[in-house]
Parts: C-alpha cells; structure tokens; sequence
C-alpha cells in the first residue's frame, strides 16, 4: 500500500486507495479434453464452443487433446491426466467397475452408435435377414460382444449367421470386396468410409433391435467433482452451450473443426456430426437437456453389459453417472 500511495502521489493522484479499491482479474482456469479418438465429427461441438469462446466466458482456458480410445481416456482422466474425457457407457462402467474413479457428468450419445453395415444388394434390412450371412466382426470390441444380445432379442439362430474375425480396418474393404455381407461397426464413421469409394451401403442400428446401450458419455475424475464442483458445472454449461448452437449451425461446428485441422474432409465431418446429432437423445431423455442421464438407459446398459460382456459390479446403475451438473 505504502508503494501505491508513493506511485498515485508522483501522479498527483489525491484519493485515497485501500485495498478494497484494487481489484486484480482472476486468470481463467485452465482445463483439458480428452477426446475417445482422432478429430471427428462427434467432436466438432467441442471446438466450436472453444471458437465462440462459451468456455471462456466460464472463465475456462479448454485445450482439448485428440484420443487414441475410450479405454486410454478413462486411464488418463483416472491418472488426472486431463481434467475431462469422453468414453463410451460400457468402457466407463467397466472401468468404474475395476476401481477407475470417474464418474459421467454428461450422458452425450443416449442411442447407441453400434450398427450393422452392409451394401443395400445384400438386402439385409430386418434382424432376420442376418441369417445365411457372413459378418466382419472384430475380436474383443464391445460390438462383437452386444451381438449375442441383437441374436436373443430377435430370436436368430446363431448357427445360421457366420462371423469372420478381422482387424478393424479390414472390415469395410471386406464388405466392398463382398468377401462378407455386413459388418459391425458405427453408424457414424464406418459407413461413410463405405460410401465415400462410390458404394451404396446402409445399416441396421443395434439400439432398433432390441439393445441399445448408452454411447459416449463426458466424464471426470470423482475428486474433481468433490473438490471443484464449480469447473464441472461451468464445463458442463459451455458444452451445452456448444452442441446447442451445433444443432442449430452443424456447418459452423465443422468449420470451427477444420481450423483446427485442415486436413479433414469437411463432407464427412458433416455427416459424421448429423449421425451423433440424431444420437443425443433415446426414447427416455426426449425434452431434456443435452448431457442428460436417463436412469432406464443405464439400467439396460448395466444389463447388457452384466449379461455379455463379463461387467461384475454390485454398485447401482445410477452410481456410474451424475446429472447434477446437467440440471
């Protein structure tokens, strides 16, 4: 104070300064995205709020960092590696399951993304249909592991549909070279791959025959949500803000995507984006907010998960998610 008075007297400043009087901007908090994968389309909203600067009027400084898989996002936000995450529901309640400390803050995708893919002359356009096929499946992803619920569900004879295990990348080469008839795979990147080479393909979507899981979900760290609720709710208000305004403007969430990285095609970030956009909502969550957790959707999912895909947990499907932030 004494060096205050010495400067506003050398000003010829006659007023009295205190303390209450200096005031001194608090510097924005500074917080990290982890995305599930490479720069896509599902992503675009993130980006755009960055470039309207939603976050920044939260006083949130978001850098956002691209993923190599929803299981390595849940180990970073875990680590507290990044602030927040993205991460499919059943890779999250696997990963609570096993003693990961995260908790969804946002339930994004309520409809599954996990569909069945096949060029529109193999005429496969019911469940049934998959009988006398051949499917490009992928050893240990959680797509081959749900289709025994798509058999149950539709009361398929699993004898008569043949599954042929290749890597991930094979599988839409394997369709356009009719070596199978469908893969499982998402409704929103691997069948515009398909149909980017000049193939008409369509897809079956697993959330229509019977098992539908909840999608990519926006998680933190549980001692972020217990010793810094107000970034959570700050975050979680900008990122409404931000798949709000891509809802009304997908063009401009592309756009604000592709100055991040040029290189992308911009036709199928569009397409990718308006795929997840029909995504945000199930059946459960119609007139809530985006990032809102239905407990029915959860319930399934925990089901399905318990029943095919070896989740062992005695917590509550409820446990796995907050809606405090959405509400």
């Amino acid at each position: 104070m004494k060096r205050l008075a010495r400067v506003a007297a050398r000003l010829g400043v006659t007023a009295v300064l205190s303390v209450s009087t200096v005031f001194v901007a608090n510097a924005a908090d500074e917080a990290t995205l982890r995305l599930n994968w490479l720069l896509g389309g599902l992503h675009a909203p993130f980006y755009l709020g960055v470039e309207r600067g939603y976050y920044a009027d939260e006083d949130i400084d978001l850098t956002i960092n691209e993923g190599k898989g929803s299981g390595v996002a849940m180990q970073v936000i875990a680590a507290k590696g990044d602030t927040f995450g993205m991460s499919d529901a059943g890779t999250l309640m696997l990963g609570v399951s096993k003693g990961q400390n995260v908790k969804a803050i946002m339930s994004l995708l309520n409809t599954s993304g996990f569909g069945i893919i096949s060029l529109a002359d193999a005429n496969i356009k019911t469940a049934k249909d998959l009988e006398g096929k051949t499917l490009a499946v992928s050893p240990g992803d959680a797509l081959t592991q749900l289709f025994p619920a798509i058999v149950a569900a539709n009361d398929l004879d699993q004898d008569k549909i043949k599954l042929v295990f290749m890597d991930p990348g094979a599988k839409p080469v394997a369709v356009m070279e009719k070596t199978v008839d469908a893969l499982l795979g998402g409704i929103d990147d691997q069948i515009f791959l398909i149909q980017a080479q000049g193939f008409d393909a369509e897809a079956l979507r697993f959330a229509d025959l019977g098992a539908n899981t909840v999608g990519i979900t926006v998680h933190t760290n549980g001692d972020t949500i217990e010793e810094n609720p107000d970034l959570v709710a700050r975050f979680v208000r900008a990122s409404q803000k931000a798949w709000d305004a891509a809802v009304e403007d997908p063009e401009a969430a592309v756009a604000a995507a592709m100055k991040v990285k040029p290189d992308l095609n911009a036709d199928s970030l569009l397409k990718q984006l308006k795929v997840d956009l029909d995504l945000l909502q199930s059946a459960n969550t119609q007139g809530k907010p985006i990032g809102y957790a239905a407990e029915a959707d959860w319930e399934l999912t925990k089901e399905l998960l318990t029943k095919y895909r070896d989740l062992d947990t005695d917590r509550p499907a409820d446990s796995f998610y907050t809606n405090e932030f959405v509400e």
